[in-house]
């Protein structure tokens, strides 16, 4: 198998693999002017909206944010305000500047948001956008988070920001494993079922209003379907044997799954309601852990035990085609980037007693097999999954070894820019759609 040696040159091949061609921007971002200060609200509000902008634009591995210790002091509310020249001009030399007014009043938020363009003194304006919304924290950040996927789709070669994104997720606690949601920074946890069970691998639709995921009932763990349009549990048949790790197809029309109905774990596939289920896969060993091309939804990634520890592999939804993409160690939990173009996966290299290094997260092309390794050192890490601009993947890290110590962690497609998102007691991530 084609590799790439960890290390610089595979770093930098995989950020221009990644990158669109898109090149980090020089970005400003000033905080707000307030307005109708004599409204209580204003001020911790307006906080919320800056604080929250300035992070969404700072996590979306595109630009280079400005430190504000090099802005000028005065923050323009609109587009009269401006002085182009003390922006673009050192010390800060931004090459774009974010900013407006933001205001509070009769339980309402108004907020005026402004892009231009510093180098562009006769015709600097490249975005306004205005926003009236219910006065409230939540709110105010929602609102950050609209502007700043405009300005990321804007100066981001066309791809929608993520800013407005979910990530869902399995939280531990008690015993039981409750399906979970949160937005994309980690802000705004809080519980979808409440089942008392053991509920694991929540997979969002692709169009947002329905997760599906596998539970432990009377009959085992079986494949459970959650509408949240209805905000409760839907119909989806049972069957026998163990059914496992759920995927949508990108038209949201069929989920594959792994079921052990016919003796060993096979991958299967139904339509979205569970019906015209068959089985793709028919080989001794297990197959476990299907996930579809997002760009396609032709082929198929799994991970199958077939010749002997579990490898990647990948087929046509029909079962031809197959090939492994792994040449040894113990390979886990594939997530398909957006584009087609790449697999992440858990993998463990050295697997075997004694033997050094761990399960750590990588990246494969699926054209040339070549890979990157993008964790190091941090405990075992599994679960990846992408994010909609495929700028972002989001996965499950244990440190110290401890399943109790369970955390999700975002980090840049590249490995860099590694964040927290959540205290211990939270595992199987999966980023939605969009």
């Amino acid at each position: 198998m084609l590799s790439l040696p960890v290390g610089l040159h595979a770093q930098d091949w995989f950020k221009t693999e990644t990158s669109s061609g898109v090149s980090n921007i020089r970005l400003a971002v000033a905080d707000f002017k307030g307005v109708s200060a004599t409204d209580p609200q204003t001020l911790p509000l307006k906080h919320t909206f800056d604080t929250t902008l300035y992070n969404d634009l700072s996590n979306a591995g595109i630009f280079d944010l400005i430190s504000k210790s090099m802005l000028p002091q005065a923050s323009p509310g609109a587009p009269a305000e401006i002085n182009l020249a003390q922006w673009g001009g050192a010390p800060a030399s931004a090459a774009m500047v974010a900013f407006g007014a933001f205001g509070s009043s009769g339980g309402r938020i108004t907020v005026n948001g402004f892009l231009f363009d510093a180098k562009n003194t006769q015709f600097p304006q490249v975005l306004a956008k205005q926003y009236n919304e219910q006065a409230s924290d939540d709110m105010a950040r929602q609102v950050a988070h609209r502007f700043a996927d405009e300005i990321i789709f804007r100066l981001g070669g066309g791809v929608p920001g993520i800013a407005e994104t979910k990530i869902y997720y399995v939280k531990i606690g008690g015993g039981n494993k409750e399906i979970w949601a949160m937005d994309y920074d980690g802000a705004n946890q809080h519980a979808i079922t409440h089942l008392g069970t053991v509920s694991i691998s929540p997979r969002i639709s692709p169009d947002n209003s329905r997760i599906a995921f596998s539970s432990l009932g009377r009959d085992g763990f079986q494949i459970r379907m959650y509408s949240l349009l209805l905000n409760r549990p839907v119909s989806f048949p049972s069957a026998g044997g163990t059914n496992l790790s759920p995927a949508w197809s990108p038209n949201g029309r069929d989920i594959a799954f792994s079921s052990s109905r016919s003796g060993d774990p096979e991958i299967w596939i139904a339509d979205s309601n569970g019906g015209s289920v068959h089985r793709v896969t028919s080989f001794r060993g297990p197959d476990v852990s299907p996930v579809f091309n997002p760009k396609t939804g032709s082929q198929i990634a799994w991970i199958s035990g077939r010749t002997g520890l579990p490898q990647l592999y990948i087929m046509d939804t029909d079962g031809s085609g197959v090939s492994r993409m792994t040449d040894g160690g113990y390979a886990t939990s594939p997530s398909w980037s957006p584009n087609g173009q790449f697999i992440a996966f858990a993998w463990d290299r050295k697997y075997g007693p004694g033997a050094p290094g761990g399960q750590d997260i990588y990246v494969m092309e699926v054209a040339t097999k070549r890979w990157i390794q993008l964790t190091h050192d941090i405990g075992r890490c599994d679960f990846p999954s992408w994010s909609p601009d495929g700028r972002h993947i989001v996965f499950a890290n244990t440190p110290g070894g401890r399943s109790s110590s369970t955390r999700i962690v975002s980090m840049l497609a590249d490995g860099t820019g590694r964040k927290t998102l959540t205290e211990a007691g939270a595992d199987m991530p999966n980023w939605s759609w969009k």
